[in-house]
C-alpha cells in the first residue's frame, strides 16, 4: 500500500493518529503471550469480518513476515467466515489476490 489511509487524520488531528499508533503498538508490537505472527492473524481476520480489503492485504503480509504459512493465513480466514460469514471470503479474495503468499 503506497499511501497512508490515515494520512488526512494526521493532519486534521495529529494527537488522534498518536493515540491510534499507540493503541496499534500496544496490540501488535509489544512483546506478549501470543506470537506476533498470530496478533496479526487475528487481526486480518477481524479485517475480513469487517470487509477491510486492504487491511486483510496488509496484515496478511506482516504475518507472512512474521513467519505465518500460506496455510496459517487460510486457517485464520476460515475461522472469519465460520463466525463472521461468506462476505469473508470475498474481501478475502479481493485482498489476497495479488499477494504472493
Amino acid at each position: 500500500m503506497a499511501e497512508n489511509p490515515l494520512a488526512r487524520i494526521a493532519e486534521l488531528d495529529p494527537t488522534l493518529l498518536e493515540h491510534v499508533k499507540a493503541l496499534q503498538s500496544f496490540a501488535l508490537d509489544e512483546k506478549g503471550e501470543l506470537p506476533k505472527k498470530v496478533r496479526f492473524l487475528i487481526a486480518m481476520a477481524l479485517d475480513a469480518a469487517h470487509g477491510a480489503v486492504n487491511g486483510v492485504k496488509s496484515l496478511a503480509m506482516q504475518a507472512k513476515r512474521e513467519g505465518a504459512t500460506r496455510g496459517e493465513i487460510m486457517e485464520a480466514l476460515r475461522v472469519a467466515m465460520y463466525v463472521g460469514g461468506a462476505g469473508c471470503v470475498y474481501t478475502a479474495a479481493a485482498a489476497l489476490r495479488d499477494l504472493d503468499l
